[in-house]
Order: structure tokens, then C-alpha cells, then sequence
């Protein structure tokens, strides 16, 4: 698949991914108290998050026709 995400993009796409991702499983451990459907959430929109950053495509992206890539 062709990339359809920027450099700035993807590195957002990872740091945003990650925050939200720990936030989630220190609330799935106990360590927070949002609850178990807000963390389980918060790691699930972590790791797609992270996930569309490490292989710069983005399935919205491509369905909207939206390209933030230099190419």
C-alpha cells in the first residue's frame, strides 16, 4: 500500500498512541480510576493509533482521500 501519512503526521500519530495507550492499561491495572470500558478503549484507540504511525497508512485517510504524505 502506497503511504498516505507525512513525517509529522506519523510521529503524532506514535506519540499520541503510546500516551493513550499506558492511560489505558494503567486504568485496566487499577493505577486509575476511569473504569474498565474506558481503558480497555483508550488501549485499543492506543494501538491503532501507534499501529498507523509504524506502517504510515491510514485506512480513513484512504476511504476520505485525504494524503498528508509528501509523495
Amino acid at each position: 500500500m502506497k503511504s498516505n501519512i507525512s513525517v509529522t503526521d506519523r510521529r503524532i500519530r506514535i506519540v499520541v498512541g503510546l500516551v493513550l495507550a499506558a492511560v489505558g492499561l494503567a486504568t485496566l491495572g487499577g493505577l486509575l480510576e476511569f473504569g474498565t470500558t474506558v481503558g480497555a478503549l483508550l488501549t485499543l484507540l492506543g494501538v491503532v493509533f501507534t499501529a498507523t504511525g509504524l506502517v504510515r497508512v491510514c485506512l480513513l485517510y484512504r476511504l476520505f482521500g485525504f494524503d498528508t504524505s509528501e509523495s
